[in-house]
């Protein structure tokens, strides 16, 4: 297949792009590296089956002349980490509506399918656990979440909408919290946060009293879940994550014993409307998709520190001081 993929420098994108490459697609990446990074994806420049195109998707983008219509348009384009909320909220605001628009307009007139990347944020701070498809959730309209929870639940209605106006073939993943390599030190998220820390020897930054609980999955799992999808007949929304629920606290005391820091733990305040608890139902996945996670937390984890070992120029601790 020809597929267009939005947001293709970032964490999930770039990861997504080697798994189509990977399987023979041609794959035409849309970036404008407001959070993306080109190094996530040098590996693949020169490559005869990848396209990397500087542009933004609040604005209408056409498909590159020369190369036959796309199969597929993956709309995974916009930031999506705690520390962008504020300073990049109009940004996330235009990526996850106008930016949808754009793209289903484009697979409308290019008679391809589409699958929006949504998000387990959809369920704000959840009533129902876990999380299944069905709940409608517990979001804020006027918090500092707002900006990427509500958007990204206006993206959902829109490809509905596309649904019952055109027909489309438009699938929604609702991915949950994922870790792994190409991961930005500094996005804020809990585990390149904890990881960075730890490196620098300074207090692992706990928000609250580290009891809220997230559920973890590696990125070669959410990739194999969300191309599974796409692959399918299935519209979804589906939940892709690892229902592996696990206190914040635990996870920076893993943390700290896996990387053989001295680091402590630092609780400061918890931020507003901030999950207690998030967990995917993933039943549709194993029924419909024939999908499951494989990779433990453990295993994970020291994938994710080696990368940010090389990535931040860290050496391998000594065996006696771990």
């Amino acid at each position: 297949m020809n597929i267009l993929v939005t947001g293709a420098a970032g964490f999930v994108g770039s990861n997504f792009c080697d798994r189509l490459i990977d399987e023979g697609h041609t794959v035409v990446g849309v970036d404008n590296f407001v959070t993306g990074r080109a190094r996530n994806l040098d590996h693949l420049a020169g490559h005869a089956r990848f396209t990397l195109r500087n542009a933004d998707v609040s604005e209408p983008i056409g498909w590159p002349d020369g190369l036959p219509k796309p199969a597929a348009i993956v709309h995974m384009a916009s930031p999506a980490s705690p520390v962008d909320f504020g300073p990049l909220a109009i940004r996330i605001m235009r990526a996850n509506a106008e930016g949808t628009y754009h793209m289903l307009e484009l697979a409308r007139a290019m008679g391809a399918r589409f699958l929006l990347a949504s998000t387990s944020e959809v369920y704000g701070d959840p009533e129902v656990h876990p999380q299944t498809e069905e709940y409608v959730g517990h979001v804020s309209t006027v918090g500092p979440r707002a900006v990427y929870d509500e958007s990204k639940r206006y993206a959902e209605a829109m490809v509905c909408a596309y649904r019952r106006q055109y027909q489309a073939d438009a699938r929604i993943v609702r991915i949950f919290n994922t870790y792994g390599p190409r991961m930005r030190p500094d996005d804020g998220r809990v585990l390149p946060a904890f990881i960075s820390a730890a490196f620098r020897e300074e207090p692992l930054p706990v928000q609250g009293d580290g009891s809220q609980t997230r559920s973890f999955c590696y990125i070669t799992d959410l990739v194999e879940g969300i191309y599974r999808l796409l692959m399918s007949d299935q519209l979804g929304p589906i939940n892709i994550g690892n229902p592996d629920e696990v206190t914040i606290k635990q996870v920076a005391e893993e943390v700290i014993a896996a990387t053989g820091s001295k680091s402590t733990i630092r609780y400061q305040p918890a931020p507003p409307d901030d999950p207690r608890r998030r967990c995917p139902d993933i039943t549709k996945a194993a029924r419909l998709l024939g999908w499951a996670p494989k990779v433990a937390r453990k295993e994970g984890l020291a994938r994710t520190i080696a990368y940010f070992r090389t990535l931040l120029g860290k050496t391998e601790a000594p065996a006696g001081k771990r």
